[in-house]
């Protein structure tokens, strides 16, 4: 096997080769040969799948320049090096099936990079510089131990497709929903108990699976009209409840902004909802030039919530902040009734006002 392996990067060093298959080689350690001298210039693609490595060389990229993909699928490497951030050319990263325990910031280094794939690792958190990769396209998580995601995550602006399933995730960033790519959501088997207001908002967002969230009742009304995957959600009660309980169950896990829940005769919004309003038009929609908002005089949480509001009105797009307006509509009264049979969620209508509230229609 040492012979076969020794031969075949000597011929791929010889044939200045792009692409090296060194899978099922049986490899503990990075084999030195790779490294050796000028290393492999101008190799681009590295297929290191179902060995048993458990790191990687600090001088990867001093050796490896030039590598666009790296596929290390199925080792059992328990961290990456600081060095990972220096392959600059990287564009696919492939460390599913390790022992990933961490993931070290330079990641966020790989500006380049396009895919990348962490499924069935250890991994309990992830750096906020993971935000930094801004060509990043698609991103799976799934099978790790993630609690939450970094708010960051929202400056991936050209990410497609998002999976985190099996995870312990009990809620989901509002900031997700400023993904404007984002074409498909994945976050089947969490501890989700609730989403997003906007989640489903953006029209680029077509496909959402939240299969077996079991404390999951509601769905925000955007997701009405999406491929949607909702199987074994809301399954902890089974019983049906009265419109006042399931409305309530709907709303568990509700931000902890949200001061009032208003109701159709709630015919004046609260003064603070009007006046964050009225500073968020001012503050998006001012002149340019013009800073009538220092940021200096506005705390940070407030800064942050002009920034991204709880959601905007299913009814008339007004950005909402402290008060919501929810309508329930039982996902068996509707048409997808015959679709999701194992599911016992709502679809939730999040209004600004009682007025809007009373004129939504879940059918558009």
């Amino acid at each position: 096997m040492a012979t076969e392996l020794h031969e075949t990067i000597f011929m791929a060093k010889q044939g200045r080769h792009k692409n090296l298959f060194l899978n099922y080689k049986n490899l503990n350690i990075f084999p030195v040969e790779l490294l050796k001298d000028e290393g492999l210039q101008f190799l681009e693609r590295l297929y290191m799948k179902r060995n048993s490595l458990t790191t990687l060389p600090d001088n990867l990229a001093q050796k490896l320049p030039n590598l666009i993909e790296l596929y290390l699928h199925s080792n059992n490497i328990v961290i990456i090096p600081e060095a990972i951030g220096n392959l600059a050319r990287l564009q696919s990263l492939d460390l599913s099936n390790n022992a990933l325990q961490m993931l070290c910031p330079e990641i966020g280094r790989l500006r380049s990079l396009r895919h990348l794939r962490l499924s069935n690792n250890q991994l309990k958190c992830l750096p906020p510089e993971i935000g930094d990769l801004q060509d990043l396209e698609t991103l799976d998580l799934a099978m790790n131990q993630l609690m939450s995601l970094p708010d960051r995550l929202h400056r991936c602006h050209s990410l497609q497709n998002l999976t985190v399933d099996h995870n312990l995730l009990s809620h989901v960033p509002r900031q997700l929903c400023w993904l404007h790519r984002l074409n498909q959501l994945s976050m089947a088997a969490n501890r989700l108990t609730f989403l997003p207001l906007d989640l489903g908002r953006s029209r680029e967002l077509q496909f959402v699976f939240v299969d077996s969230n079991v404390d999951l009742k509601g769905l925000p009304s955007y997701l009405y009209n999406k491929v949607i995957g909702c199987s074994g959600c809301g399954v902890s009660s089974q019983a049906l409840e009265e419109v006042g309980e399931a409305l309530t169950d709907a709303l568990v896990g509700l931000p902890a902004e949200v001061k009032v829940i208003g109701s159709q005769t709630d015919n004046v919004v609260p003064l603070e909802e009007l006046a964050m309003r009225t500073m968020h038009r001012i503050y998006h929609h001012r002149p340019a030039g013009l800073n009538l908002l220092p940021s200096i005089i506005l705390p940070k949480s407030l800064l942050d919530l002009l920034q991204f509001p709880l959601g905007h009105c299913h009814r008339c797009s007004q950005a909402m902040f402290t008060i919501i307006y929810p309508k329930l509509f039982p996902l068996r009264d509707t048409a997808l009734a015959g679709v999701h049979r194992r599911a016992t969620v709502s679809f939730v209508a999040y209004c600004c006002s009682s007025r809007c509230l009373q004129t939504f229609d879940l059918q558009g």
